[in-house]
This record gives structure tokens, C-alpha cells and sequence, in this order.
């Protein structure tokens, strides 16, 4: 089996693959807190315990990380921890088959790469992929599988951090959909401005795409959701089509097959 690790900014996305190529199968996957200050070995034993017996299982890692802190431990964990492989994490330089049509590839985020894989892979093109994370990120995807660059907010997260700093009532509020637009107490007046504040966002961007780039503008142009807090955002946009919880796992499958594939080459 392949074990995939997507080592985000709030989360580390956990997945296990049964199978290859259309007959891969998700058949775990877990969510952690991420914690930057991890050293190798305790990040090793965190996934080593959410695997349980299915460890011996476990024959490659694809992974990525988007904390620098945790880029080195994940390489040295996957070495130290899970044997010679064949492993792949995704970093600049890493052949996947997707073209970075923007101005310098280097910057763009293993996990945006990873993600436009999937959709691609998953639903052909053009497609916009919009990650509910840390940050909200809309990312627009080719036809030909080609990375065209996106948009980048800040996050719901971070929105509601911010408030709770000057707002004692938001400390108390949980994030989910008021019984209507327009609050008729505090806490419902927050609930309104984040999650339909951020639905708005998501929607003018994924428009404003649409109408700009040529191809987007058909009706088959699928907008898929992922990310940990897709969940909560997903009914509420009106341009997403597609939620797909594991679509950076995914393409970290992706990745790893595409280099056994070389590899036999």
C-alpha cells in the first residue's frame, strides 16, 4: 500500500492507496494538527499510530510538505522509518507532468501542483480547483493539464482568528450557516459575514475566471472543492461543482506512479 502525507500549514492530511492506476482505492485517510516544532521520529510515531497493524502494509510514501520546518523531518522520517521505497516527495524540481505556465515555477506550492494533477486526472479539463485551507486558493487548470497560475486569500481561519482577537462573543460561535443572511444576534451576524462573506469570495473569483480565460466560460468546466474546511463552504458557494476531500493525496498517488513508470522506463 501507499501511504500519502500532505503536511499543510493547520493540518496534516494522512491517506492510505490499495491498488494502482483507475483501480487505486482511498481506503484510510486521518487528519492531525500540525506542529511545526515536530522533530522526524514524532512525526513517524503520530502516523505509525494511526496506522496500526496496516504499518507492515505500507510499502512507498508520496509526500509534500508546505511547512519549512517540516520539509527536512518528512525526509528524514520517510528514509529513517519506512525503508528504501521507492519513495516521492514533491518539491521544485520533481517531474509530474504538469506545466507551470507562470512567471517563476518555483514558487508555486507543492500542494497546488499536486491538486491540478488530480483534477486533471480525475475530470479533464479546463478546471478550477479552489482549497479551503490556511489560505483560500483558486487555481485555474488547462485543458491540456496545464497550471495557469490562480488566486490567493487569506483563509476562514484566519479571518475568525483575527476577529476573536478584539471579539469575546466569536470565542463562543460555532462556524456553520446562520438561519439566515441577515443576523438577528451577534452570533448569528458572525456566522452570516464569514461563511457567506467567504461563499461570496469564492464565487467572484471562480466567475471572474470563467470570464477571463479562454475555455472556462462551458458548462462542463468542473470547480472542485477540497481542503479541511471544504465541508463547511461547500453548499454555500454557488460555482462549486465537485468536492473532493482527498484530491491532494490523490495527486501525490499520481506523482508516485508517475515515477515508477520512468523508473521502469
Amino acid at each position: 500500500m501507499l501511504l500519502t502525507v500532505d503536511v499543510g500549514n493547520t493540518n496534516i492530511h494522512l491517506g492510505v492507496f490499495a491498488g494502482l492506476g483507475d483501480h487505486a482505492k482511498l481506503v484510510h485517510d486521518w487528519r492531525i494538527h500540525t506542529d511545526p516544532h515536530y522533530t522526524a521520529d514524532e512525526l513517524a510515531m503520530s502516523i505509525r499510530g494511526l496506522l496500526g497493524s496496516d504499518v507492515e502494509q505500507v510499502t512507498a510514501v508520496a509526500g509534500l510538505s508546505t511547512v519549512p520546518s517540516l520539509t527536512r523531518e518528512m525526509r528524514v522520517m520517510v528514509g529513517k522509518h519506512f525503508g528504501n521505497g521507492p519513495h516521492a516527495l514533491l518539491e521544485p524540481g520533481v517531474r509530474t507532468g504538469v506545466p507551470l505556465l507562470v512567471d517563476n515555477p518555483k514558487e508555486v506550492g507543492a500542494d497546488r501542483v499536486a491538486n491540478a494533477l488530480a483534477a486533471h486526472g480525475r475530470f479533464g479539463g479546463p478546471a478550477i480547483v479552489v482549497a479551503f485551507g490556511t489560505a483560500t486558493v483558486v487555481d485555474a487548470v488547462s485543458a491540456r493539464g496545464e497550471f495557469l497560475g490562480g488566486a490567493i486569500a487569506p483563509g476562514v481561519n484566519l479571518a475568525v482568528e483575527a476577529l476573536a482577537e478584539h471579539t469575546v462573543t466569536l470565542r463562543r460561535t460555532e462556524l456553520r450557516a446562520p438561519r439566515s443572511v441577515v443576523g438577528k444576534n451577534t452570533t448569528e451576524a458572525l456566522q452570516s459575514g464569514i461563511i457567506y462573506g467567504f461563499a461570496g469570495q469564492v464565487d467572484a473569483l471562480v466567475d471572474r475566471m470563467r470570464d477571463e480565460v479562454p475555455g472556462f466560460d462551458a458548462d462542463d468546466v468542473h470547480v472542485v472543492a477540497t481542503g479541511f474546511l471544504a465541508p463547511l463552504m461547500y453548499d454555500e458557494c454557488e460555482t462549486l461543482t465537485d468536492h473532493v476531500s482527498e484530491l491532494t493525496l490523490d495527486g501525490l498517488r499520481r506523482v508516485h506512479e508517475r515515477g515508477k513508470e520512468r523508473r521502469r522506463g
